[in-house]
């Protein structure tokens, strides 16, 4: 970034050739400005840690603008423990706690955001190394910067010379999580700083998903049991378990499942795919849930010359893995919240027109639940370019009817692929089964990428028995639409009046601008152990007050519907909360 009128600011490792620079500096701030240090005839300061820490420094017009330290777990001791003794002090040291220190930044640049940007490479320096915890002492003076990362103050102050500190801690979890919120400011500081780390700027990206309902579980799996006093409806899976053939077959044979290796290439889960969605099995492609599929698929298909068309908004692993992990350009159907997100066939067949390489439909959508009928759209489709593919991902189909999927269409047509996961509508999210439905010769490439083995014995064995099963899973979609009725009308008795009108097993919804920001509703809510998703991101033009949640059981159904009343209400927190249901 341009730093004032200095020129470029770079962040790099430093060499042993910047220490004199280093030690320079350190000794005009702590010793002369500062009074920490006796002043040095050598006019350098330099320390016994320094041996072992690593230095970050940033640098203009190749001088040194600033430089911080970073402290490793393995060398023994901090910098904290001169002024506070490891016993004594409000935090755990382990393995992974490393010690950022001495944040130093020259007089001239000190109105810039050099510090800003020694703090994030020094978090990143630290991500990268395996840490998980950071301690530090800020300056009592610019504690904001360092609690705008996240830190929490540990109520020790430090006096040294005319300065004085506060302890501090942060995790690399928590920095992550800011990361991931200031997305925006960070991409522009990437494209800014001239970033010189080993490194890179930003970490691999991954798609964000609902699911942090397993920071209230944990993710070490030792406390599953916390299961029963959460509401996981951040993430759609069922709300009913599995087929009780499902169950039967796991738990008889649940030992030798687990220690057997599964058919190699998923025959038998192909053939009883193909027999009861009545095409043949030359147009099944197993995979390991849909993600899986799509990252396969794509990445064999486009390049960074591609072409694609999706909806807007629509399920966010689309975008991430055509911009973020192939690059290719990407344009957008936005759908119109004044018309509750449906999708407009006669726009969308003159958009496909236009010359792609891949259109993707999600059907019904995800986050809005809106469905686009069969007839309607098999006559869209029709007409689609044959250089044109048409991915049509039908996760959540079976909550509108069976009869609503185009898998015996794509069967028998040249450019159009049915993406299926069996996670949403079986109840085997965690067995993770999915499968493409198309011609043959759109499978054929397909096929010698994918690996043998993709699908797990006991993932099999549920998906065949799950399919076996049709008069069970008929009888949830019916008691989901019911209570998905009954969830509409007590939102609407809490004052969420614009509910969008979807048919899958979730709810989206708008609160206005006198109610609170869907960050802030999320916030509250983890706070009482219920988990609900922000979709913010999973469109250009949702606004900050839109959030889905999955329909759950009935009690967990209140559970939502009493935490978002408390939330939304312009009562506050001292609203008597009552059963709304």
């Amino acid at each position: 970034m341009k730093d004032r009128n200095f020129g470029n600011v770079a962040i790099e490792l430093a060499t042993q050739a910047d220490r004199p620079s280093i030690y320079r500096m350190r000794h005009e701030v702590y010793a002369t400005e500062l009074g920490q240090h006796a002043v040095q005839p050598t006019a350098m300061l330099s320390d016994a840690l320094d041996d072992g820490n690593i230095y970050i420094v940033a640098k203009v017009r190749s001088q040194l603008a600033g430089f911080i330290s970073v402290t490793p777990p393995t060398l023994g001791r901090y910098s904290i423990e001169k002024y506070v003794r490891r016993d004594e002090l409000p935090v755990e040291l382990d393995g992974h706690t490393y010690e950022a220190r001495i944040l130093t930044v020259a007089r001239a640049h000190r109105h810039s955001r050099v510090a800003w940007y020694l703090m994030y490479a020094a978090f990143r320096w630290v991500e990268e190394h395996g840490g998980e915890q950071i301690i530090a002492m800020g300056r009592s003076e610019i504690l904001g910067m360092y609690q705008s990362f996240g830190a929490q103050l540990l109520r020790h102050r430090v006096v040294s010379g005319a300065v004085t500190y506060e302890l501090i801690k942060t995790s690399v979890s928590d920095l992550r999580r800011y990361a991931i919120h200031h997305k925006s400011t960070i991409d522009k500081m990437s494209k800014r700083v001239d970033w010189k780390m080993d490194f890179p700027f930003l970490k691999p990206p991954c798609c964000f998903h609902g699911g942090a309902f397993f920071d209230a579980i944990g993710n070490g799996f030792d406390t599953l049991e916390r299961r029963e006093v959460i509401v996981n409806a951040d993430v759609l899976d069922a709300w009913f378990p599995p087929s009780p053939g499902v169950l039967c077959a796991l738990q008889e044979h649940l030992s030798w499942l687990v220690r057997t290796s599964p058919p190699a290439q998923c025959e038998g889960l192909c053939e009883a795919v193909a027999l009861h969605r009545g095409v043949r099995t030359e147009n099944i492609l197993p995979g390991a849930g849909s993600s899986d599929l799509i990252y396969r698929a794509f990445r064999h298909w486009l390049h960074r010359k591609s072409r694609v068309l999706i909806l807007d908004p629509t399920y966010g692993e689309y975008g991430h893995v055509l911009e973020k992990v192939i690059g290719c350009r990407v344009d957008r159907l936005t759908l119109s919240r004044r018309d509750r997100y449906r999708v407009d066939l006669d726009e969308l067949a003159w958009r496909i027109k236009q010359g792609y390489d891949l259109v993707i439909l999600v059907n019904p959508n995800n986050p809005t639940g809106m469905h686009i009928r069969r007839s309607g759209l098999e006559s869209l489709l029709r007409t689609v370019p044959p250089e044109t593919r048409v991915w049509i991902d039908e996760a959540y189909i079976d909550y509108v009817g069976a009869s609503e999927s185009l898998e015996r269409f794509a069967a028998e047509s040249e450019n159009i692929i049915v993406c299926k996961t069996m996670s949403k509508v079986y109840a085997l999210s965690g067995m993770r089964v999915g499968y493409l439905c198309a011609s043959p010769h759109q499978l054929s490439d397909l096929i010698s990428l994918t690996p043998p083995w993709v699908v797990g014995l006991p993932a099999q064995v549920a998906a065949v028995r799950a399919l076996e099963d049709p008069a069970y899973y008929e009888e949830q979609y019916r008691r989901t639409h019911a209570l998905r009725r009954e969830m509409n009308e007590a939102l609407r008795d809490i004052g969420v009046l614009e509910i969008v009108p979807g048919e899958a097993n979730f709810l989206m919804f708008h609160l206005d601008e006198l109610q609170p920001t869907g960050e802030q509703v999320i916030d509250r809510a983890r706070g009482v152990g219920v988990f609900v998703r922000n979709v913010a991101s999973m469109g250009s033009d949702l606004g900050s007050r839109a959030l889905r949640f999955a329909i759950k059981d009935q009690a967990s159904n209140e559970r939502i519907l009493h935490t978002l009343q408390r939330c939304v209400s312009p009562l506050g927190d001292g609203t008597k909360l009552v059963s709304v249901l």
